[in-house]
């Protein structure tokens, strides 16, 4: 599968390649910094699916959508910080098939573009294995197993969840109400509580030491960081 990104923030543009290169296998991500620039490549690149961002530095995202539909209908979903609802509707009647506002969650937006395709009866990448090794640490997504120095670690389905949703964010800051709402389904009073617990039980298992961390770092103020594998 082929996909442009368009969006003129470098930091944004690598940061949701990572994020699709590590959960998706034969996907292929073509980038566009210009609105310009994007709609040579919808020609050139053919892509299956194009994420555009609104603001561009020379024409704007609802522009560039709108001259690609007058030749393409490839499927479209915005991606922008300007998120009231009459920039959806402006979207929506541009032509995008979906809009997704900035900040946004990786893992949202790749359920975003496989809903996409899946309305549109296009097949969606295979989910990637998303193998996290650091140290004596081994993490198998496929197995759903996590193992220290090739030992397996006994963990309960909610220290999995956890775990699992640092790895597939590994090397990035996960919010902790982010990280909540992926764990529990939901965000309220007492759960924050709960999670540092859960971290705390998970990182005794793993060895590590939120002092020193060799695997889950605290970012004070803000939540955690699975430490980029090796």
């Amino acid at each position: 599968m082929r996909l442009l990104l368009v969006d003129d923030d470098p930091e944004i543009r690598a940061s949701v390649r990572l994020g699709f290169e590590l959960q998706w296998r034969e996907v292929e991500i073509a980038e566009a910094a210009t609105g310009t620039d994007a709609l040579r490549a919808v020609e050139d690149e053919r892509p299956d699916l194009v994420l555009l961002d609104v603001g561009l530095p020379d024409l704007d995202g609802y522009a560039v959508l709108r001259q690609i539909r007058a030749f393409s209908a490839v499927p479209v979903i915005m991606l922008t910080a300007r998120d009231e609802p009459i920039d959806r509707v402006r979207g929506l009647e541009a032509g995008a098939d979906d809009y997704l506002g900035k900040p946004f969650d990786h893992l949202e937006l790749m359920a975003r573009v496989r809903a996409v395709l899946r309305r549109l009866d296009l097949k969606a990448p295979t989910q990637r294995v998303a193998a996290y090794r650091r140290g004596e640490l081994e993490v198998d997504s496929e197995a759903r197993e996590a193992r220290v120095a090739g030992e397996r670690v006994a963990l309960t389905a909610t220290e999995w969840r956890v775990l699992e949703v640092l790895v597939g964010h590994a090397g990035w800051v996960v919010p902790h109400d982010r990280l909540v709402a992926r764990v529990w389904g939901r965000d309220e009073p007492g759960d924050l509580d709960a999670l540092r617990v859960f971290v705390r039980r998970l990182r005794a298992k793993l060895g590590d030491d939120a002092a020193a961390p060799r695997y889950i770092e605290t970012v004070r103020g803000l939540g955690y960081r699975m430490l980029s594998g090796e």
